[in-house]
């Protein structure tokens, strides 16, 4: 039983670090987590909260036909997509990607954080998840 358990510890712990190699977004590396935080609440944290909260009711349109500002936290959907799709929303804005119509306030950062720097980012919004969030995210992964 001992076995078992070290051995799905062991592979876990193997796929986050197979994860953050292939991405460059380790939210176990302090010096990236730190980074990220320091760029979040500069460039992020006015529409998304300081503690990564969101807006409220960003599930409801606003009058000008935008969603609020998501959550980062847990509570939130951003640990449902794939880093890929979040670094190409934030590197290019949620315009490029949602259908036509679609309103948002959501701005491409092209120019304003280099690749690494919202890599970043994402590192630090994924080390505020708690590990279940990362064991979910994990099985997402290999759909």
């Amino acid at each position: 039983m001992v076995g078992i358990a070290l051995g799905a510890a062991a592979l876990a712990g193997g796929w986050i670090w197979l994860r953050a190699k292939s991405s460059g977004i380790d939210y176990t590396d302090s010096a990236q987590v730190a980074q990220g935080k320091a760029l979040y609440l500069t460039h992020c944290a006015s529409c998304h909260g300081e503690q990564l909260q969101g807006e409220p009711d960003w599930q409801t349109r606003k009058p000008t036909g935008e969603l609020p500002a998501p959550p980062h936290d847990s509570s939130g959907h951003t640990w449902h997509h794939p880093e890929q799709q979040l670094f190409a929303i934030i590197k290019h804005g949620m315009a490029r990607f949602a259908p036509p119509g679609y309103k948002t306030a959501m701005p491409s950062f092209v120019g304003v954080m280099t690749d690494a720097e919202i890599r970043s980012v994402l590192a630090y919004i994924e080390s505020t998840w708690p590990p279940e969030i990362h064991q979910r995210r994990a099985a997402l992964d290999k759909r």
